[in-house]
């Protein structure tokens, strides 16, 4: 008897050891299962997304347009052809609706949303849908076709907004997302980098406009105009605006600090006034400065190798009233030297309607100093 005890001891020992490993490896799996938190693969491309996807909204559109036949307008009241043609008589010039959709985002809680003008100019019914399908009518507070921005209100409160940053502090090769409706397929995410800085009017095609763009290579479609650009904080740095028809890879924003600026002045008074000089104007390179000095026909001399040729000054302009001549080379404005048309244009458009500009020019060999006082710019001029 004693020795069975003793047998059994340690095989009821070693059954009590392995029944408590397996409880604890059980139980300590139990725990495991029961505490671990789901893991989500997120990045920062999705954490910017959904942090400001709220705020970015669709924008639809609707104006009535006329629709215009081969003939003129008095054709059809004419006895004659009515008489002529009887019941085959040509359709008069009839109106329909056409829509389009851009794109948008919030900057008030209480329903404030930047977008561009070609989105919304000429409407007569705009329509902000939200994220969450909400569904408002909007009303225009504003419109500048110089910069394509536009202030687009909606009655409603607590909003979610977006975070405005700054594009002055940007470098080429810097992330950029995109967010906006292309093609109509809401709530679009789209991301590259910052291509270049700077891009002027006339470079991406687009002379009308007073902007210098954000280059980016984060795709950019019909549907997206309006929408944010953003960092890769979820700031937005830029307002998506312009694509080269047959490009790709290629699209373009305002700078949020022009469209910052634009829409205040919408906001408060319903237009902007832009500063302006009233010229024609070309940057001077060597090859210009050689043709125009052996043209027997010119009576322009130019001695200085860059700098921005006036090549025409508009009549009764704040340029034409402070002695500024076609031939004039500016040099620099306000202290700042310039050797392009396009920072011409900007250090004119810094400033406001009234201000005065202190320019360097040469004419005919000789350096001067002008002071010309800027108007409001006709939306018909250049310069």
């Amino acid at each position: 008897m004693p020795a069975f005890k003793s047998f059994l001891s340690p095989v009821l020992l070693l059954l009590l050891g392995i029944l408590l490993g397996a409880g604890l490896v059980g139980s300590k799996g139990v725990s495991a299962q029961t505490t671990a938190a789901p893991q989500l693969n997120m990045n920062f491309i999705a954490e910017v997304a959904q942090k400001v996807g709220p705020a970015v909204v669709r924008i639809d559109s609707e104006r009535t347009v006329l629709t215009r036949g081969a003939f003129p307008d008095e054709f059809f009241s004419d006895p004659f052809f009515r008489d002529f043609f009887g019941q085959n008589m040509p359709s008069m010039p009839r109106q329909r609706r056409q829509q389009g959709t851009g794109s948008g985002f919030i900057i008030s809680a209480d329903g404030q949303i930047i977008t561009n003008a070609h989105v919304v100019d000429g409407s007569d019914k705009v329509t902000v849908i939200l994220k969450d399908t909400r569904s408002f009518d909007g009303q225009v507070l504003g419109s500048d076709p110089v910069t394509d921005v536009a202030v687009v209100k909606i009655q409603a409160e607590n909003l979610p907004t977006v975070q405005l940053g700054r594009s002055e502090t940007l470098e080429p090769g810097q992330w950029a997302i995109a967010i906006g409706n292309p093609l109509g397929l809401d709530n679009t995410v789209t991301a590259g980098i910052i291509s270049a800085l700077g891009r002027s009017s006339g470079e991406i095609r687009v002379p009308d406009k007073r902007v210098s763009f954000i280059q980016t290579d984060a795709a950019i479609n019909p549907g997206n105009s309006g929408g944010p650009l953003l960092n890769a904080q979820g700031e937005v740095i830029g307002v998506n605006t312009a694509i080269i028809q047959g490009a790709q890879g290629l699209g373009f924003a305002i700078p949020i600090e022009t469209a910052q600026r634009v829409a205040n002045q919408l906001i408060t008074r319903g237009k902007v006034d832009h500063p302006y000089l009233g010229i024609r104007m070309v940057t001077l390179t060597p090859e210009l400065k050689e043709r125009l000095n052996q043209d027997p026909n010119s009576r322009i001399l130019v001695t200085v190798d860059q700098g921005v040729l006036i090549g025409e000054v508009v009549q009764g302009s704040p340029a034409e009233r402070a002695g500024l001549r076609s031939g004039d080379v500016i040099l620099s404005v306000n202290g700042r030297n310039v050797t392009t048309a396009d920072q011409v244009q900007q250090e004119v458009e810094r400033t406001e309607v009234g201000s005065t500009l202190d320019l360097e020019i040469e004419r005919g060999g000789r350096r001067q100093r002008i002071r010309a006082t800027t108007g409001s710019f006709p939306a018909a001029t250049e310069g």
